[in-house]
């Protein structure tokens, strides 16, 4: 299939509408760093769109009907946009899901230690991390302490010009003789991984610095080293997302795995002014992790959600056969980063399968690895209705697989939603340096996939 550089089919009007997109998408990378942060941002920009709160109408008693838009959130970790549409929901519904987690360093439990005058935080990398990228970068702090009172205090240390940022150590070259002789994956154990906090002793005594840390804690967040026990800390680059390139064409930016999909997604949505199939955008966390716990797709947070959705709606009578078609009759992307084509390591990609930075959203029909472990594979009847839909729209999209057979491989939450026997597919943008504390995309793609996602939104079937 012939790629096309999309930067040479854009209109000037069109290139406008990509630099807004991509300022728009460059907010949200600097303002949800944690999954957290981006269900507060969701909320925000779709709440500005007319979205309400579902929770809100489920107590109101308020009911649903044709164009409405709605959102529910899932313990500030996950969400679910719905838009109503004109065909009854029990023919299903367009789902655009993506993953708002990203691989980062968490902070312990019991963290807080001083050690010869140093003052650090103990930790535990969260994903499928390249342990020596993280050390001797600026880091910040996101997150939350949640206070034994239920309180709840939101930490950002890093990001501000005028913060401090902080750092994982790593041994200089001149004493790193041993070290360089180990495998990258043994470069450094994750025990050392601790990030340094402070130096400045509070007094002459034994672990003084990390009493200085203690009162700073409860002068600046009012919070005592008992409540890292019910915290939820993590470590990211400190720093906003920036344009690439002297040409301004690309964007390098921290957590675009999954993000550049979720947000993409989200922008998607909130431009759809009419559908004809309800529209939803679904944003997970934990799937860097296996999609475990409450909030993550393992979870039936959104079987509920649609559950809530179907009885709110206007002259539906609920039952478990009008939720079973609902879900079953649906069409989802299942939308997850692409590995971009690194010509700097061709060896481990396969040409004529690969995703080309500035060449549109990827299609894979199936991921997994070695023989497709752990892949959705989606239908040809259904690959074939999305060459259609796309066509029409005049987006330009590329397939692709990750990496070379028997080298690459990867999964999503796309297997996890062919469960309900709706039909799935993986979907994407292509990435460069895939889980790296900085990654990079182009801005063409960031800006097609919103036309790729709207016009699936749009797709009647």
């Amino acid at each position: 299939m012939k790629r096309k550089n999309l930067w040479q089919t854009y209109s000037e009007t069109q290139l406008e509408k990509l630099e807004k997109t991509n300022a728009l998408y460059r907010t949200c990378l600097d303002e949800g760093k944690t999954e957290r942060e981006c269900v507060q941002k969701t909320i925000e920009l779709a709440r500005a769109q007319g979205y309400e709160d579902m929770k809100q109408l489920i107590k109101a008693g308020k009911k649903i009907r044709t164009g409405d838009k709605v959102y529910m959130d899932y313990m500030g970790k996950a969400i679910v946009l719905f838009h109503a549409g004109t065909a009854p929901v029990e023919e299903g519904m367009n789902i655009l899901g993506a993953h708002i987690d990203s691989p980062r360093i968490d902070v312990k439990q019991n963290p807080l230690y001083e050690n010869e005058g140093l003052a650090f935080l103990d930790t535990h990398y969260y994903g499928g991390v390249k342990k020596y990228q993280w050390l001797s970068i600026p880091l910040a702090l996101h997150g939350v302490v949640i206070k034994k009172n239920g309180k709840k205090v939101e930490v950002c240390v890093g990001e501000k010009e005028t913060d401090p940022v902080l750092v994982i150590n790593d041994l200089l070259p001149h004493l790193g003789a041993k070290q360089r002789e180990k495998l990258a994956k043994d470069f450094i154990d994750g025990e050392q991984m601790d990030l340094l906090i402070g130096n400045r002793p509070e007094d002459g005594e034994e672990d003084a610095v990390t009493r200085r840390i203690r009162n700073l804690l409860k002068e600046k967040y009012d919070i005592e080293e008992e409540d890292f026990l019910s915290a939820e800390l993590e470590i990211v680059p400190a720093g906003k997302a920036r344009e690439c390139g002297l040409d301004n064409s690309m964007i390098l930016a921290y957590g675009q795995d999954d993000r550049v999909c979720a947000f993409t997604s989200l922008f998607a949505i909130l431009e759809a002014e009419e559908v004809t199939r309800t529209a939803c955008c679904l944003l997970v966390d934990k799937e860097e992790i296996g999609s475990t716990g409450a909030s993550g797709m393992t979870s039936r947070f959104f079987e509920n959600a649609v559950a809530e959705y179907i009885l709110l709606n206007e002259g539906i009578e609920y039952n478990d056969i009008v939720l079973r078609r609902t879900l079953a009759n649906s069409k989802m992307l299942s939308s997850d980063v692409s590995a971009g084509f690194d010509p700097m390591y061709e060896d481990v990609y396969e040409k004529k399968n690969a995703a080309f930075l500035a060449c549109g959203p990827v299609f894979n029909k199936y991921t997994g690895s070695g023989g497709k472990s752990g892949s959705n594979d989606a239908n040809p009847e259904y690959v074939a209705q999305l060459r259609k839909i796309m066509e029409d729209a005049k987006v330009h999209f590329q397939t692709a697989e990750l990496g070379r057979v028997d080298v690459g491989g990867g999964g999503t939450i796309a297997y996890l939603m062919s469960v309900y026997g709706m039909e799935v597919i993986d979907s994407g943008v292509a990435v460069l340096g895939m889980h790296a504390p900085w990654e990079t995309t182009s801005k063409a793609d960031i800006y097609e996939a919103v036309r790729c996602y709207e016009a699936f939104l749009k797709a009647e079937f």
